[in-house]
């Protein structure tokens, strides 16, 4: 069975360090520990005696000072490394963590799932080729030599860094190592752990080049190991579940997301936040436990974009720039109809079609299959469609020779409806607003990936206010808007009440309309 050497680097919280290298040790693991040279001398002093009766516990022979972005922060991690691998001979794997981590499995669950596959799980993309990489420097992390820290020297940092790139003082990576990139937390296996310390006494070169470079715990051990070990054996993830903000910032964790870190199909997450209080307890509790049984939905990070998406979406009133010459045409009509439910609008727009015999498509811009005729390549990936919207659009009036279409267009669509509205063409909007029951609600929650089939129903029970609010946002935002010409059917309302408004949007008799209106099947789920 697997025996795991943590590989703990910390500088804070001492009472939190000793409970965790307690509750991760009282299953028969070990940890072996760094904390920070920048702490305080008492705080280490606090930790060392609390865990001297302790044999599964090891520390580091010294500390280092650690800066983020520096090679101070492999250093301590190698540290660690060489203390863990010399205390403890009996250990199979080394699992990184940091004094922010908690497990969000049972330690039955963890040793089982490193015990099914001989691999090293390392998060390793190719750093030149790939986008891991989201904003900021690329390849100046590596081409030139850091000298100093960017959050704590700014004008140091780029001023030494651009007068290397006026004096052509470029380098070049170590020429027979691929450049790899990923998660600074990983889970390696004991040999593939020797093998990076060997490597480390043998290449100084490439010690020397990583030592200058901008945040190499992004690229260190993703880069050795991937030298070292064959592709086959190594699974490109985190076993440490986290999330960033749009700015970059980490995730904090709370004592209300309990059910969400356990459904998450990794064995550790990152950040708890020092108030979760609850949290840490039921989580500690949880690593003890035995025969806990875990459903894994793992729609995580899914709902964490829906979530913290509201309430920031803002607006844009003047046109893109490869929009500026493009209309749809003076004469032309384009008549926009908006539904959250897809189903029903796509039944209305196809007895607009049968009734009137307007050309109408459906959710151009939403669904990718969505049928369109070939107008040179610009309809064929729904990006095309967005960025080239006018574009599309005429050569559909054009294609069918027509002045006036019907296309489907989603609520949450309002810039794409803007964009439309400030046209020389005719505009018209019809939203059709639907009943939502719980489960139609929850249905869209999984259709869009923020629950899965075995979501916990905790998790749903939360988030159905949201979504429905979410909904309620979105009918909202096209009542604000203020466009011209704007028309609503209802499903609670009668026949006759959504036949003058249909008949207003389409310009057609009302004796046509109440035929479209009257479609028995037309709200039906």
């Amino acid at each position: 069975m697997a025996k795991i050497a943590f590989i703990l680097l910390c500088h804070k919280d001492p009472e939190g360090v000793i409970a965790q290298a307690e509750r991760l040790t009282a299953t028969g693991d070990f940890i072996a520990i760094h904390f920070d040279g920048r702490a305080k001398a008492a705080d280490f002093d606090c930790i060392r005696k609390a865990l001297a009766d302790n044999p599964s516990v090891t520390f580091t022979k010294r500390r280092i000072k650690c800066g983020w972005g520096e090679w101070s922060l492999i250093a301590a991690t190698l540290l660690a490394v060489r203390a863990a691998v010399d205390a403890f001979p009996r250990a199979t794997h080394f699992y990184m963590l940091s004094g922010d981590c908690m497990p969000i499995k049972s330690s039955e669950y963890v040793h089982q799932f490193l015990d099914q596959t001989e691999v090293d799980h390392i998060e390793s993309f190719d750093f030149f080729n790939s986008d891991w990489i989201k904003t900021g420097i690329k390849e100046e992390r590596l081409i030139y030599r850091h000298l100093f820290n960017e959050r704590a020297q700014k004008k140091l940092f780029y001023a030494s860094m651009n007068l290397q790139k006026r004096l052509n003082l470029a380098r070049s990576v170590p020429a027979d190592i691929q450049m790899q990139i990923g998660s600074q937390w990983w889970c390696l296996r004991r040999r593939t752990v020797e093998a990076v310390l060997e490597f480390c006494t043998k290449r100084p070169d490439v010690m020397r080049f990583f030592r200058t470079t901008w945040i190499p715990d992004e690229t260190f051990f993703q880069t050795v190991v991937g030298h070292l070990v064959p592709e086959a054996e190594i699974r490109s993830r985190t076993l440490t579940f986290l999330m960033f903000s749009d700015y970059g910032i980490p995730v904090s964790f709370y004592d209300d997301q309990y059910d969400l870190l356990i459904s998450q199909d990794y064995l550790f997450a990152r950040k708890i936040s020092p108030e979760a209080k609850a949290l840490k307890d039921r989580l500690g509790r949880l690593y003890a436990a035995e025969g806990v049984r875990f459903t894994i939905s793992n729609e995580g990070r899914g709902l964490h974009r829906f979530l913290t998406g509201r309430g920031r979406i803002g607006r844009r009133f003047a046109p893109r720039f490869w929009e500026s010459e493009t209309s749809l045409g003076r004469g032309r009509t384009l008549l926009m109809v908006t539904c959250k439910k897809w189903h029903v609008a796509k039944r209305l727009v196809d007895r607009v079609r049968k009734v009137t015999n307007l050309p109408c498509v459906d959710y151009l811009f939403n669904e990718a299959d969505t049928d369109l005729p070939d107008l040179g390549g610009i309809q064929t990936t729904l990006e095309k469609r967005t960025r080239h919207r006018r574009a599309l659009v005429r050569m559909l009036f054009d294609t069918w020779a027509t002045d006036r279409l019907v296309i489907c267009i989603d609520p949450a669509n309002v810039d794409l409806m803007h964009d439309f509205y400030s046209d020389k063409s005719d505009v018209r909007l019809l939203e059709i607003e639907c009943d939502f029951t719980d489960d139609f609600l929850i249905g869209h929650a999984r259709r869009v990936g923020l629950a899965g089939a075995v979501t916990p129903q905790e998790t749903i029970d939360r988030l159905l206010p949201t979504i429905r609010y979410d909904v309620r946002f979105e009918s909202d935002r096209l009542h604000d808007a203020n466009f011209d010409q704007f028309f609503v059917m209802r499903q609670s309302a009668s026949v006759d009440e959504n036949t003058l408004p249909l008949a207003a949007f389409l310009g057609i008799p009302e004796e046509r309309a109440r035929e479209i209106a009257e479609t028995d099947y037309l709200f039906v789920d």
